[in-house]
């Protein structure tokens, strides 16, 4: 053991590193895990007591040489790199990060409650997982009731009692809670996410998210909601923006209607998103029915309200110009990087 520690000592002192590959070869050799100072030691635990006594100190005085030699040759290279092994130059410039941005949902989602906030709707919240009673019967949708054919919905337990568990098809189930849970006047938008077992396509998803609102007090009339539901198209997409209402059907709501706008991408001479007709559906409203606010214990003949549910997604299509609602979902950061602007 002593030749061969004679032998590497005369290897270190004539060690002379031209570059940092080479100092790091060095090292891996003598002082890596599985270096010639490991396996000397190793081999330091088999020899005898009487060579341990000289052995020991010569052994330690080579492996402080060792470390010695490296950490001086070390510090005449400067600093280093540790990612690219090479020389740092402290007068480069400093090397930049990619600053994130605001999700193209998220952006409509804080503008549309924004708009509402300045007519003074509250945001309510609810569980996305819900019961029978709050995602459907207590909106007026009976048992075997069609419209239920309406809703694709994800059950979670179904139970032939009624009590079934599924993931929300609509933030309708908030407002029920907000109505059984509290006294009129209630004004309130509810956004969030809602599920229905749709096939995925250009146009739809299993998931997509909804902005409801609800205004429940006395005397309240057909002509209020539309001057409310007026007045946010003309903030959210600009003064001129044409509307029109056209009668529909919801198990929650009577009367109810759709509200179109005029396409916001041909300027309503006709194209793809608009079917060529001009005119884009954005959203579903109407009278909350009586049996709903007899069913949330609210006097129907004191009381009256009307309700409305858009989806993010759509109105984000038409205002981004953005013509395949998968993206919002696919994280592809190409995608993502045209809203580089709106920094976090």
């Amino acid at each position: 053991m002593q030749e061969k520690i004679d032998q590497y000592t005369a290897e270190i002192n004539a060690f002379s590193p031209s570059n940092t590959d080479e100092l790091e070869a060095f090292r891996i050799k003598f002082l890596g895990t599985k270096g010639i100072i490991k396996d000397l030691f190793e081999q330091f635990k088999s020899v005898g007591p009487e060579e341990k006594r000289v052995l020991g100190k010569v052994l330690n005085q080579f492996k402080q040489l060792a470390e010695t030699s490296y950490n001086e040759r070390k510090e005449s290279f400067g600093p280093v790199s540790e990612t690219q092994g090479s020389v740092l130059d402290l007068t480069l410039p400093g090397q930049g990060f990619n600053l994130g941005s605001r999700h193209p949902l998220s952006l409509t989602r804080n503008e549309i409650i924004d708009i509402f906030k300045r007519l003074g709707f509250v945001v309510a919240e609810g569980p996305e997982i819900e019961d029978d009673w709050h995602n459907f019967s207590a909106l007026n949708f009976p048992q075997e009731h069609p419209a239920r054919d309406m809703q694709d919905t994800f059950f979670v337990k179904k139970n032939n009692g009624g009590d079934d568990i599924a993931l929300r098809t609509h933030t309708s189930s908030v407002q029920v809670r907000m109505m059984e849970n509290g006294k009129p006047p209630f004004r309130a938008i509810m956004p969030g996410r809602v599920y229905r077992n749709e096939a995925i396509s250009a146009r739809a998803h299993c998931f997509f998210h909804q902005v409801e609102g609800l205004y429940v007090d006395e005397n309240v009339s057909f002509a209020d909601l539309k001057q409310t539901l007026y007045h946010f198209v003309q903030e959210l997409y600009g003064e001129g923006t044409k509307v029109r209402f056209r009668p529909s059907y919801f198990p929650f709501t009577e009367p109810s209607a759709e509200m179109d706008i005029s396409c916001t991408i041909c300027g309503g001479s006709g194209c793809n998103m608009c079917k060529y007709t001009g005119w884009v559906e954005i959203l579903g409203c109407g009278m909350v029915d009586p049996n709903v606010l007899e069913n949330c214990h609210i006097d129907s003949k004191k009381y009256t309200g009307f309700a409305f549910g858009m989806g993010i997604e759509r109105i984000t299509n038409l205002k981004y110009v953005i013509k395949d609602l998968r993206l919002f979902s696919e994280n592809d950061v190409r995608f993502l990087k045209q809203f580089q602007t709106e920094i976090i």
